[in-house]
């Protein structure tokens, strides 16, 4: 099983974020660096700040629904799931006590709409809870407490987790690379599920591409 993250691994956040920020407080994009922290701090936010611009952006921007997809990211996790791995999304979308049915409600539509194939879907905090064979996120705190538990985890390359050591993709070619190598690893030609139940057509028709 491997497990995937959304915000910085698969859908583009932190540009998403960044326009509605900036039209909320009509000023430019550009002023807002990409290049930031985990905490946003260079974006000159104050203590309570993160958080009305993140409500604000979930409920009202509708950011879940409209994210960019990270390049490579759906036709990557395609290959993977038609090779047999078991693709399981898991976010901590819900993570304070607001807006839940839109995040959720836009994250499956978000979903849907990007062609990210997936088996299982779980909003979750804690992480090692899950116990997938592999995890690929971008979260210092998650990479380092999925560590901490015995988890193999690929850091999905951001501006905020350069300092982490370790396995690390820069895109999802690379994430693909090691991904198919420890599945190869794990379970080689046996007990292989090649196709999600019910899905048919080439890469290209689901993608919609044809």
């Amino acid at each position: 099983m491997l497990g995937v993250d959304l915000d910085g691994v698969c859908a583009e956040h932190t540009r998403g974020f960044r326009r509605i920020v900036a039209e909320r407080l009509e000023i430019s994009e550009e002023s807002l660096t990409l290049e930031r922290g985990w905490n946003f701090e260079e974006w000159g936010f104050g203590p309570d700040d993160f958080e009305d611009h993140h409500r604000y952006a979930v409920t009202e921007g509708r950011m879940f629904r409209d994210l960019e997809v990270i390049d490579g990211a759906a036709e990557a996790l395609w290959r993977l799931s038609d090779a047999g791995v078991w693709i399981r999304i898991i976010t901590h979308r819900l993570y304070v006590n607001w807006g839940h049915q839109v995040a959720a409600g836009d994250t499956v539509e978000w979903l849907d709409r990007s062609n990210i194939p997936y088996r299982d879907l779980c909003f979750l905090g804690a992480k090692p809870e899950v116990e997938a064979n592999l995890y690929i996120d971008d979260a210092p705190h998650n990479v380092e407490a999925l560590r901490a538990a015995g988890n193999e985890v690929i850091v999905f390359d951001q501006y905020y987790n350069r300092h982490l050591e370790g396995l690390r993709a820069t895109n999802w070619d690379e994430a693909e690379e090691i991904v198919m190598e420890r599945f190869t690893q794990h379970c080689g030609n046996y007990g292989v599920q090649t196709q999600l139940p019910g899905v048919s057509g080439t890469l290209g028709q689901r993608l919609g591409n044809t």
